[in-house]
């Protein structure tokens, strides 16, 4: 991947304009590619001919938090685990999204707390529109950021349920499937393999560890069940903003890429298909699918970068 590439291999570049493909996924978190969102505005920033250099903006450079940062995106992430604990507790056959939209967002508010994905950005396509749920729900073939609608449930169906609070400022990310009634065996594997995914990235999260270490270890294990990696979404750093830098890719080679330091915080959230990894996004412009139409699952949790490893702040 020519995007990849250039963002491992610049390691002298210090700027987004330098480190990211045109075609690459933009740092801002939006989806889109690097061309048709901030490439412009990034060159701008850098241009030579500016008699004084603009300070670079504080969400493209990797933010390492301070104690009083971490401790109010613990409880933003304490409070996410707890809502989706509300949503497993609650989901089932003939539920609709609708509902479990409007269950998050008022305990969101109950709690002192904003669903971070209500308003937030600008979709794709012409319509430019703000995302205008609370959280996302990314059902069957929908790869992320799924709208909520008055579908119901049925049996058979997987759903991912994505879910962020703005607690005072400070944002905790995280996300989890929900398989409702009886699966195929194939389909239960993807959901769980998925899991084990994160789960195996979640271990090479230390100071000193690469990003591609991070990413080689999801697509290694994904690849050897058969299933592949979406290439067009990543996680990313999140806490102080609900999209930060770094981008963390769910693929890539080990040994290669931004090095791991203590108090970085960020999301791990891979995206697995069954079939291709090709994705496309719908009129709407949120709702991404499987170009080939098969299922697709995520589990995402946010984690602090400790002395000595991880810390799991959603779990």
């Amino acid at each position: 991947n020519e995007g990849t590439q250039s963002i491992f291999e610049s390691k002298s570049m210090k700027t987004a304009a330098n480190l990211i493909s045109r075609n690459a996924t933009c740092w801002c978190g939006s989806g889109k590619k690097y061309k048709k969102c901030h490439l412009l505005i990034d060159q701008k920033e850098v241009s030579p001919s500016a008699e004084v250099p603009k300070p670079k903006r504080k969400d493209r450079n990797i933010i390492i938090k301070t104690e009083e940062q971490i401790d109010g995106i613990r409880k933003s992430c304490q409070m996410t685990k707890d809502l989706l604990d509300m949503v497993e507790e609650r989901i089932g056959v003939g539920v609709t999204t609708n509902e479990i939209d409007e269950w998050v967002h008022l305990e969101t508010l109950a709690r002192g707390a904003v669903p971070a994905p209500l308003n937030y950005g600008r979709g794709q396509g012409r319509q430019r529109m703000p995302f205008p749920k609370s959280i996302c729900t990314s059902l069957n073939e929908v790869i992320c950021h799924g709208i909520p609608n008055s579908q119901e449930l049925r049996n058979g169906d997987i759903l991912n349920v994505d879910v962020t609070c703005n607690f005072h400022g400070y944002f905790g990310d995280a996300s989890r499937m929900f398989v409702i009634g009886e699966v195929p065996d194939r389909t239960r594997e993807l959901v769980e393999v998925t899991r084990e995914c994160l789960n195996l990235g979640i271990e090479q999260v230390r100071p000193n560890n690469k990003l591609g270490d991070i990413g080689h270890a999801i697509q290694e294990h994904a690849e050897n069940h058969g299933f592949s990696v979406v290439r067009d979404f990543a996680g990313h750093g999140v806490g102080i903003e609900f999209h930060e830098a770094p981008q963390i890719l769910h693929y890539g080679e080990p040994g290669i890429g931004e090095a791991l330091r203590e108090n970085m915080i960020f999301t791990i959230e891979p995206m697995i298909n069954i079939g291709d990894y090709a994705c496309k996004v719908l009129g709407d412009g949120w709702t991404a699918v499987t170009t080939d139409g098969t299922l697709s699952a995520q589990w995402e949790h946010t984690m602090l970068v400790t002395s000595s490893g991880v810390e799991v702040l959603t779990a």
